[in-house]
């Protein structure tokens, strides 16, 4: 006898559903979308959205809410999807993605509502969420920040500086979480240049470090809801597939940055409906 699932998962399924749904449907763009970074954050942004974040809107007072700092600007075009299935753009304005004179950039830009820094400079959003939780912590709220990494955005050595830094100060109300595809728009990310052991890395910084699989929503519920650790930050490596659910496009590097033609939107919705 099949039982029924939580509350709670239904609302981050669904909501995973929509997010991949319309990030497919800005991939008609002839200006191209991020859609295998884009398709491999769909259910960390989810249960974000759906279950562990307050207010993400931005709504009420700066220091009551949770912040999610999407360092990984090109892969936008998930964030819009889930501001949009969240109520806070309208869908309609998912038609304009990229459109001259549209506010859903390219990359996101903070005036728009539901985003609050311009990211898509890789490197910077980790220190961006390390100051976010400090100024919490100094005025007393816990209040979280989460910031979601590419891997190859790791490459980038100020990563290091905010990890040393957050670990020092003990700011635990800040999670690092690293969609850890494997892949950048060079290729695989052990070849352009070793990540591993990512893991080891992270915790001799001083971080808890939790490892899952990107696409579990149980396991993304445990690591980012659950309690912190008193005194420390948290890395979430989520091990993901880059364009996961694309034909034709999962887990390759020409996923990177894609246009699809109707034939191509049809058979990614396809192959969406039959994974449900």
């Amino acid at each position: 006898m099949l039982t029924q699932a939580p509350p709670q998962q239904n609302v981050a399924g669904r909501l995973a559903v929509e997010i991949r749904r319309l990030v497919i449907e800005m991939s008609g763009s002839p200006n191209g979308v991020h859609i295998g970074g884009s398709m491999s954050i769909a259910d960390l942004l989810a249960v974000l959205y759906g279950e562990v974040l307050r207010q993400p809107s931005g709504a009420g007072s700066p220091l009551d809410r949770d912040y999610l700092i999407l360092s990984k600007g090109q892969a936008c075009a998930a964030l819009y999807a889930a501001l949009a299935a969240t109520g806070v753009l309208p869908k309609s304005e998912i038609e304009t993605y990229a459109e001259q004179g549209s506010r859903l950039a390219g990359h996101p830009m903070k005036t728009l509502p539901g985003v609050d820094f311009s990211t898509g400079s890789l490197g910077h959003g980790l220190s961006l969420g390390l100051g976010v939780a400090l100024a919490g912590r100094r005025y007393g709220h816990d209040n979280r920040a989460f910031v979601i990494l590419g891997d190859g955005e790791l490459q980038e050595g100020s990563n290091w500086e905010a990890a040393m830094a957050a670990a020092h100060l003990g700011v635990d109300n800040l999670t690092a979480i690293v969609d850890r595809n494997g892949l950048q728009i060079s290729g695989r990310t052990e070849d352009c240049m070793a990540l591993e052991p990512l893991t080891g890395k992270w915790a001799s910084f001083g971080w808890r470090v939790l490892a899952i699989d990107g696409h579990d929503h149980d396991q993304i519920r445990q690591a980012l809801g659950g309690p912190v650790e008193p005194g420390r930050p948290t890395a979430v490596i989520a091990r993901t597939i880059k364009a996961r659910g694309v034909p034709g496009l999962q887990d390759t590097k020409k996923s990177h940055s894609a246009t699809l033609d109707r034939d191509a939107q049809r058979l990614a919705l396809a192959a969406l409906e039959s994974e449900l």
